[in-house]
C-alpha cells in the first residue's frame, strides 16, 4: 500500500521575514501547539498523474492517526492485484478530499464495491453529463455541439437534479411527455404570434385610427413569446441516444447500477422524410399552394441538366457538377484539395471537408469513417477540373501577393476558403434564377443518387460513392425513388412480351352451333 503519514504543523511566522516557520517553529515542542495533518499517497489517476489525500485541522495525534487508519482501510478494500478497483477507491477519496466531505462508511463502501454499485452515490445526472461530455475527446465540433444542445436544452432541465444511481425509466418517460406537452404550447403560441403579425401587415399606415391599431398590436406582439421551434418526434430519438450513450459509460465505470433506463423508454413514432421527385403534378401543386410535397425533393434528370446549363459560365460550375453527379456533401464539395485529385487515374479522394462552427469555418474529416473515400470521375469532369486549375492560376496571377494559398480546388477569387453557409445562399439564388422548383443544396446530392439508381448502378456502388456506411441507409433514404424505378422496371418487363391487346379481357364463349 502507498505510504501515508500524520504530522503536526503550525502557521506561526518569523516576525523579521514574515515567512512561516513550518517545522522550525520553536513552539512545536509543546504538544498542544499547532494542528495535526494527514497525508496519504493515492493510486495515480488514469492518465498517470500523481495525487494525494490531504486533510488538516486535527487537534491531537490520536485523531489524525485514526483518520489515516480509516483512509488506509478503505484503500485496502480491493485486492492487491485489482488496479482498477484501487483507482476507483482513490477516485472516491480524491473527490471526498476535494469537497471536504467526511470519509465514507467503510462497511457501506465495501458492500458497494463487492456488488459493483457506484461508490459515490451523490453524483447527479447533471454532474455526470458534464463530466461525460468533457471526456469526449474524439468528437467532431458539430458532434460536440449536438450533444451539448441535447444536454443543455433537455436533459439538464428535466433530469439534472436527480441522483445518477436513482435515475429510472419513469423519470425519462416523464421528460418526453413534458417535451410533447411543451410542443403543443409552442405551436399554439407560434400560431397566435403569426396571426398577429399577419394582421399587423394588413393594417395600412395611413390614418390616425390605423396608426393607433398598429401601435396597440405591436405592443401585444412584444408581450407574446418569440417564435420557437418545437422539439419534433424525429429529434427526440437523438436526445434519447445522447442520454443512453452517457449512461452506458457511467455503467462501464461503475458509477451507477448495471441497468440503463434510457434503453427501455418508448417514444412516439416519428416519420423520416422520403426523397420525392419533382414531377409535373407536384410542381403544379407547389405553384398553386407554395407548399413542397416533402422536405426532401429531387430534380428530374432534365431539371438537373437545366441547372447545370444555367451555371455553365459560373466560376464554381465544376463544384456544382461534382455535387450533382458524384453526390458530395456541402462541406466535401467546398473542401477538396488539389493533392486529392488524380488526373491520370480520373479520381478524387474525399478526405477532408469544411464545416461551420457557428459562423467560423474549420477543416474536419468527412462525416463518418465511410465518408473517407475515392470517387471515380467521368472524362468530362476530369477535364473540367484541369481547366479549373488553369483558371485558378490566372486568378492567382491577377491577385499577386494578395492571393491566399490554401491548396483547395474551389476557393474565393482571392484564394480564401469557401464559406459553406455562403455557398448554400449562392445555390438558392442560382436555382431561383434558373426558374427551377426549389431544392436544398443537400438535395442535389440526393439527385446524384437518383441519377445513379436510374442509370442502373448497383445500390452498393451508389452507397459507397455517397459515403454511406451501409446500403440500408441508401435504401431507406431513397425508398420512394426505388419504388418509382421498380414500377418503371415492371412496365418495361411487360412491354417485352407481345400480347393480343384486343382479346385480353374477352371471356371465352362456348360454341353453341352444334346440337
Amino acid at each position: 500500500m502507498k505510504k501515508g503519514s500524520a504530522t503536526r504543523r503550525c502557521f506561526c511566522r518569523d516576525p523579521e521575514t514574515g515567512k512561516e516557520y513550518g517545522a522550525r517553529c520553536p513552539k512545536l515542542s509543546n504538544r498542544r501547539h499547532g494542528t495535526w495533518n494527514v497525508l496519504q499517497e493515492l493510486e495515480p489517476r488514469r492518465d498517470g498523474t500523481r495525487r494525494r489525500f490531504r486533510r488538516s485541522g486535527f487537534a491531537t495525534s490520536k485523531e489524525a492517526t485514526e483518520e489515516l487508519g480509516r483512509i488506509r482501510a478503505l484503500m485496502a478494500i480491493p485486492e492487491k492485484d485489482d488496479l482498477p478497483g484501487q483507482v476507483a477507491i482513490s477516485d472516491l477519496l480524491e473527490e471526498c478530499a476535494k469537497k471536504k466531505d467526511p470519509l465514507p462508511d467503510y462497511d457501506e463502501t465495501r458492500r458497494r464495491f463487492r456488488v459493483g454499485e457506484p461508490l459515490d452515490p451523490k453524483t447527479t445526472v447533471e454532474e455526470w453529463l458534464e463530466e461525460w461530455l468533457a471526456g469526449k475527446k474524439r468528437l467532431r465540433p458539430n458532434g460536440v455541439k449536438r450533444y451539448e444542445v441535447d444536454i443543455r436544452v433537455h436533459l439538464k432541465p428535466h433530469l439534472g437534479h436527480l441522483r445518477l444511481d436513482k435515475l429510472r425509466v419513469a423519470h425519462i418517460s416523464r421528460m418526453f411527455e413534458a417535451i410533447n406537452e411543451a410542443n403543443i404550447e409552442i405551436t399554439e403560441q407560434n400560431a397566435q404570434r403569426r396571426a398577429a403579425v399577419d394582421e399587423l401587415k394588413s393594417i395600412p399606415f395611413k390614418g390616425a385610427e390605423n396608426r393607433l391599431r398598429r401601435k396597440h398590436l405591436k405592443a401585444a406582439i412584444d408581450r407574446m413569446p418569440p417564435f420557437r421551434r418545437p422539439t419534433g418526434l424525429n429529434t427526440q430519438p437523438h436526445i434519447k441516444a445522447t442520454l443512453r450513450a452517457a449512461l452506458n459509460v457511467a455503467i462501464a465505470q461503475q458509477r451507477m447500477p448495471n441497468f440503463n433506463p434510457a434503453e427501455h423508454v418508448e417514444l412516439l413514432p416519428g416519420t423520416k422524410p422520403k426523397a420525392l421527385i419533382w414531377t409535373d403534378e407536384r410542381i403544379a401543386r407547389w405553384e398553386a399552394t407554395g407548399e413542397k410535397p416533402s422536405p426532401v425533393m429531387v430534380w428530374t434528370p432534365e431539371q438537373t441538366g437545366r441547372f447545370l446549363d444555367h451555371t455553365e459560365s459560373h466560376r464554381l460550375r465544376v463544384m456544382w457538377r461534382l455535387i450533382a453527379f458524384r453526390g458530395l456533401r456541402r462541406g466535401e464539395g467546398c473542401g477538396p484539395r488539389w493533392v486529392d485529385h488524380d488526373y491520370a487515374g480520373s479520381s478524387l479522394a474525399v478526405a477532408t471537408q469544411l464545416v461551420q462552427d457557428g459562423w467560423e469555418v474549420i477543416e474536419g474529416a468527412p462525416k463518418t469513417n465511410s465518408g473517407i473515400r475515392v470517387i471515380a470521375l467521368d472524362k468530362e469532369t476530369n477535364e473540367d477540373l484541369k481547366a479549373h486549375r488553369e483558371q485558378q492560376e490566372r486568378e492567382r496571377a491577377e491577385w499577386g501577393d494578395a492571393w491566399v494559398e490554401t491548396g483547395r480546388i474551389f476557393t474565393e477569387e482571392n484564394g480564401t476558403l469557401l464559406h459553406p453557409g455562403k455557398v448554400t445562399d449562392l445555390f438558392e439564388r442560382l436555382v431561383a434564377e434558373a426558374g427551377l422548383p426549389p431544392i436544398r443544396l443537400h438535395d442535389l446530392r440526393h439527385g446524384a443518387a437518383t441519377l445513379m439508381l436510374a442509370a442502373g448502378v448497383d445500390v452498393k456502388v451508389v452507397s459507397e460513392t455517397l459515403g454511406h456506411s451501409d446500403t440500408r441507409i441508401t435504401r431507406d433514404i431513397y425508398q420512394a425513388v426505388l419504388d418509382d424505378l421498380a414500377r418503371e422496371a415492371a412496365e418495361a418487363v411487360v412491354q417485352l412480351v407481345p400480347r393480343a391487346r384486343g382479346q385480353r379481357h374477352l371471356r371465352a364463349v362456348p360454341d353453341q352451333s352444334a346440337g
